[in-house]
């Protein structure tokens, strides 16, 4: 049987038969988008089709995110300042301290007496020593609440409530003078600092991750 002539441009292409329909071929992937469109890759990191949620970390609206870093609860920001405050008056009271009590011993043993103020004088030294190393202390904490942790948090607690317990110690032993307005200011700003590290806002600000 012959199937026509192969050179005949009309005829059936070769490796066909005829009588049948023209083959088309095979769908190639990636048809059947616009030409130079990528198809839509899935997100990784987070199941297809649910969107990423607040409370991931890297999710630009989430505090402590990459797109969002947490900022020092305002509260705290002002019991810093109050430290920074602090730790200047403690350490200046304590060096005027020292200063006078080695001008009053030395005196003291210009005039043949200074055996009998020995003791007081080793006890206005170490008043003033205390107050410089009060001061030192306020000023570390002051600059560890930026990046300290959970310690911090509890040696800050544990100061401030020693600090309100001296300023009613005044209060209750100085009567109507300096002692007793000394000790109200002292209780007014250990109060403001302790109440900024015993709120949600300090747990979640020294407990936040750190990358």
């Amino acid at each position: 049987m012959s199937f026509g002539d192969p050179n005949n441009p009309y005829g059936p292409p070769q490796g066909q038969q005829p009588g049948y329909p023209p083959q088309q071929p095979p769908a190639q992937p990636g048809y059947g988008y616009p030409q130079g469109a990528p198809q839509q890759q899935p997100g990784y990191g987070y199941p297809q089709g649910q969107p990423a949620q607040p409370g991931y970390p890297g999710y630009p609206g989430y505090p402590g995110g990459n797109g969002m870093p947490m900022e020092m609860p305002g509260l705290m920001k002002t019991a810093r300042v109050f430290l920074f405050i602090l730790a200047g008056f403690q350490i200046l009271f304590g060096v005027i301290t020292g200063v006078f009590v080695g001008a009053a011993q030395d005196v003291s043993n210009g005039v043949g007496s200074g055996d009998s103020t020995d003791a007081l004088a080793g006890l206005g030294f170490l008043i003033a020593a205390l107050m410089v190393g009060l001061g030192a202390l306020s000023i570390f904490l002051g600059v560890k609440f930026k990046n300290g942790g959970s310690g911090i948090r509890v040696t800050t607690i544990v100061y401030a409530s020693l600090m309100i317990l001296g300023g009613i110690g005044n209060i209750v032993s100085g009567g109507s003078g300096s002692a007793t307005f000394g000790g109200l200011i002292s209780l007014a700003i250990a109060g403001i600092i302790l109440a900024s590290m015993v709120n949600s806002a300090a747990s979640a600000w020294f407990n936040r991750p750190r990358y």
